[in-house]
């Protein structure tokens, strides 16, 4: 986590979900319907947003290779960053 990072405290309902605070859903672009990706890495919930810019993103990048391999470079990517 940076120091310019603002945190802030959700709580998970009995069925598991939470509310994504208003700041970061208009950040990253997330509408009702938005979709996620959902995974662990290491001692962390990764909750990646499946917007229409993210999947522009990853158009032709499967192409020519396989996708298990796609996504481990994906995911080197993001803990580079």
């Amino acid at each position: 986590m940076t120091t310019d990072t603002q945190v802030e405290t959700v709580c998970f309902s009995t069925r598991g979900q939470v509310v994504i605070p208003r700041k970061l859903r208009k950040k990253f672009e997330i509408q009702q319907g938005t979709r996620a990706i959902v995974y662990q890495e290491g001692d962390h919930i990764v909750l990646k947003p499946m917007t229409k810019a993210y999947l522009q993103s990853l158009r032709g990048s499967l192409k020519g290779i396989g996708l298990l391999q796609s996504l481990a470079a994906e995911r080197q990517r993001e803990r580079e960053q």
